[in-house]
């Protein structure tokens, strides 16, 4: 990672609440509001925002974004709307909604405004207490902010990104909105910002590898990190103290989308092209996979199995099934290969599948009654060894279901390069500066 480029944004991967952002808000006096611009200045506009940080407070009280009286303090105060000029005020107080801010030109976005859910669960996650240092990698400004509400006075927070357009957007947005306190660094954040250290939070804000030693070592002996850390081809947000080995032991977790890092410290994923529209992304350099064999596979027909298990919290069971079995990969495929019936609907926003030589399934759910999520777990299955890999799969499935289900059920530790590493296995991941392993309690 000699390079790090962080860059801010992100939004949680569900469907965003598009409507949200665009149903008219009304205020007191019955006014729409959502039609009013946030470079409005009048004393009106000004009200209509009090009001829908009021709702949005609401709202992320209601999804269980926001548990704190801090937090809930932090976003009716911060003024949202003066880091997003342009945007309608309805639409800058949508929770869901994360505004790009910078792309390439090639349409790849650089960088963007996370959406407001996802940074205040992040925020509670990370337990930001008044007299705090706190670091942020990745600079918007409004995360910023909302930190330097938590810190108080006599707290310091120090925002480092490596883009100059992005800080100085960054700078001049905290200082519009009262909150010239808070320092803005242009620097690579692989190496921290060494003379604000030691924090006693870090909290970043792009989708990252890997953990740079610096992050470590600039971390009080008693602090937390939270990070977006990308884990077989999924990336969750993860909340880690320090453990008694000197490394990092995971407190709480998510999944969640985030802008990369760029520059020499992105990493580009494995990636295997079956057909055209249907690829296969893999972390592991070392799996070794017979293109042409699975592609021969995808055309024979499909097996169905079913688990007789539910079919439920299928962020987390992804996690499982992927740090369970060391063929697990993730299955893309393109909408005309589902209309073309070749793959089912869920391999169109990716799928865990499992891979066996010439032969692979993925997971697919029914309705089923029966089922307290009214859904039931099951593969599909092609190949000439579609029976024996669907019945392997299957059986993750019901091992998930009668040990797992429950949210929060995995334990991720971080082992820096310098710890002994341990025993390979499907849980273990290797990372450029140290381990992260995957345990099932």
């Amino acid at each position: 990672m000699a390079r790090l480029r962080p860059v801010t944004g992100g939004s949680f991967a569900r469907p965003v609440e598009e409507d949200r952002a665009r149903r008219p808000f009304r205020n007191r006096e019955g006014t729409a509001v959502t039609d009013v611009t946030t470079d409005s200045s009048t004393g009106q506009a000004r009200a209509n925002a009090e009001l829908l940080r009021e709702e949005l407070v609401r709202d992320l009280r209601e999804q269980g974004a926001i548990r704190s009286e801090a937090v809930a303090a932090a976003v009716a105060t911060v003024p949202r709307h003066v880091f997003l000029p342009g945007e309608t005020l309805a639409a800058a107080y949508a929770a869901d909604n994360a505004p790009i801010v910078k792309s390439d030109g090639h349409g790849l976005t650089l960088s963007s405004v996370s959406a407001v859910h996802l940074q205040a669960t992040m925020l509670e996650a990370a337990g930001i207490e008044p007299g705090m240092n706190v670091c942020e990698v990745g600079s918007g400004g409004y995360n910023a902010a909302l930190m330097a509400e938590l810190v108080g006075e006599h707290g310091r927070v120090t925002t480092v990104d490596i883009d100059p357009d992005i800080t100085e957007r960054a700078r001049a947005f905290l200082d519009e909105a009262g909150y010239s306190q808070v320092e803005v660094v242009l620097a690579d954040a692989e190496h921290g910002v060494p003379g604000r250290a030691l924090f006693d939070r870090i909290i970043v804000t792009a989708g990252s590898w890997d953990i740079p030693p610096a992050w470590l070592e600039q971390l009080s002996a008693g602090g937390r990190i939270i990070v977006p850390l990308r884990l077989k081809g999924t990336t969750r947000w993860i909340s880690f103290d320090r453990d008694h080995t000197g490394g990092l032991v995971s407190r709480g977790y998510g999944l969640c989308v985030f802008v990369p890092f760029q520059g020499a410290g992105s990493h580009a994923e494995r990636s295997i092209t079956m057909e055209d529209g249907v690829v296969l992304h893999l972390d592991d350099e070392n799996v070794q996979l017979d293109a042409g064999a699975l592609r021969a596979a995808l055309h024979q027909p499909r097996i169905e199995r079913w688990s007789g298990a539910l079919f439920d919290m299928p962020d987390e069971q992804m996690l499982f099934l992927l740090t369970n079995d060391p063929a697990m990969a993730l299955l893309y495929a393109d909408q005309p290969v589902i209309d073309r019936e070749l793959l089912a609907r869920p391999a169109l926003r990716g799928v865990p599948v499992l891979v066996g030589g010439d032969s692979f399934a993925y997971r697919a759910a029914r309705p089923n009654d029966e089922m307290s999520s009214g859904y039931e777990s099951g593969v599909y299955a092609h190949g000439p060894a579609a029976e024996d890999i669907a019945d392997r799969y299957v059986g993750l499935l019901r091992r998930w279901a009668d040990k797992y289900h429950r949210r929060g059920a995995a334990s991720i530790q971080y082992l820096p390069e310098l710890a002994t590493p341990p025993v390979p296995s499907s849980g273990v991941i290797t990372k450029r500066h140290g381990t992260v392993v995957v345990t099932w309690p």
